[in-house]
């Protein structure tokens, strides 16, 4: 008796290689965000304590008498690009290696996209091999707000502009001396301002 091998009908051979698409988006996916995330082969205990911000940072200067900017939902999609209102607005992500400022070793600061408010300097960026902007601290300890973020099965740091409560992205304790800090910013959330 002869085995013959099943025959494919061309209806067949498109849904395999759909589904082999949505695996391999999925996988795409789950990579990028996590690519931003603290050392996985650090157990649960170590990542806890590796997202806590240090005292140190927190506690340099607080000024909680700067204004807050208030705008609806319209008001914002008026000024901020579609792209920008995701990630500030909504807290999306950019892809890893897909933003402006990743890979940008230009000279000057960085503000909100959203308010114009200064976050970040040059001098404080560093390449993390992360594929967002990485910054060892902000500009000074004014300009940011922390909030715990659960999304995505972690327990991250996220940082946000302390004057419009926009989303920048997060902060981690695996970044360079002296602080050891990493704040991995999505270029999205930011406009850059040369200094000559």
């Amino acid at each position: 008796m002869k085995i013959r091998p099943p025959v494919l009908h061309v209806h067949d051979e498109k849904q395999i290689s759909m589904k082999k698409l949505a695996q391999i988006v999925l996988v795409f996916v789950i990579l990028s965000t996590s690519a931003c995330s603290p050392d996985a082969s650090r157990s649960v205990n170590e990542n806890k304590a590796a997202n806590e911000i240090p005292k140190t940072t927190v506690a340099m200067k607080t000024d909680d008498t700067a204004k807050k900017i208030v705008k609806t939902d319209e008001e914002w999609k008026k000024i901020l690009t579609p792209e920008q209102y995701r990630i500030l607005r909504q807290k999306g992500t950019e892809y890893a290696f897909s933003g402006q400022y990743w890979n940008s070793e230009e000279k000057g600061i960085y503000r909100c996209a959203g308010c114009n408010n200064i976050l970040f300097v040059s001098e404080q960026k560093f390449e993390s091999g992360c594929g967002w902007p990485s910054f060892s601290m902000p500009f000074d300890s004014t300009t940011c707000d922390y909030h715990e973020d659960n999304t995505y099965g972690m327990t991250r740091t996220e940082v946000t502009c302390k004057a419009c409560g926009g989303h920048l992205g997060h902060v981690f304790n695996d970044g360079p001396p002296p602080t050891g800090q990493r704040y991995c910013i999505n270029s999205g959330s930011l406009k850059f301002e040369a200094v000559k």
